[in-house]
């Protein structure tokens, strides 16, 4: 089976994950995901991460984070940006995701990075997920 929205595969398999109330999930290894992963977890999503070698691309252990009464702290994670639809937002027009609790993952001119380190830097670009 062919894939068309790496990004998108990866990012079900978590929010499956966590619907599942699995304590992790398993997805395949690529720089730009393991980036979106590693800012994921810099701002408290998610418990840990573990890059997993296998002689191949790899796989990218992620250690779902839960709260006491068994919900995720991860509410929702949605994919924005599509290959048929790309969506730009210009370094004035990068705003919250639910009322800046979310987050916005922006792969910029600089990398990748969150809406408010893309405001403070003042760059726009490509809007790729949410996380709330």
């Amino acid at each position: 089976m062919s894939c068309t929205d790496f990004v998108a595969d990866q990012l079900t398999i978590i929010r499956n994950g966590i619907m599942a109330k699995k304590k992790n999930v398993i997805i395949r290894r690529s720089k730009f995901i393991e980036d979106i992963v590693s800012i994921v977890k810099r701002e408290g999503f998610i418990d840990d991460y573990k890059v997993i070698e296998d002689n191949k691309q790899g796989k990218i252990k992620i250690y779902l984070k839960w709260l006491d009464d068994g919900t995720s702290v991860m509410e929702q994670l949605k994919k924005i940006s599509t290959p048929g639809r790309r969506d730009y937002v210009s370094a004035k027009n990068v705003k919250n995701v639910m009322g800046g609790v979310g987050i916005a993952i922006l792969s910029t001119s600089k990398g990748l990075m969150t809406d408010k380190e893309a405001k403070e830097a003042g760059v726009g670009g490509e809007v790729v997920c949410q996380v709330w």
